[in-house]
């Protein structure tokens, strides 16, 4: 078996202060992070409203879930934009 050779440059290119690819870097670190944001609030609203149909929970829950869900994805389509405009 023969190993790679860990000298060779990633196709991402070098991450040194002034290259596009760390002035990229916060972008996708914020599009992850809201994304995660996103996926996480969805699933709070579906658990929360089925709670609250079944008469187990409140529907202060699901509301509160809504408006996070619906901030997360407010700064998600911020920061696709953001992204295109680089």
């Amino acid at each position: 078996m023969t190993r790679e050779n860990p000298s060779r440059p990633s196709e991402l290119g070098p991450l040194e202060p002034g290259t596009r690819q760390r002035a990229q870097l916060s972008i996708r670190i914020a599009d992850i992070a809201w994304t995660a944001l996103s996926v996480v609030a969805a699933l709070w609203v579906v658990l929360a409203a089925v709670d609250a149909v079944r008469g187990n929970g409140s529907w202060a829950y699901c509301a509160v879930a809504l408006v996070l869900l619906a901030i997360g994805l407010t700064m998600r389509l911020r920061a696709v934009r953001r992204r295109d405009r680089m």
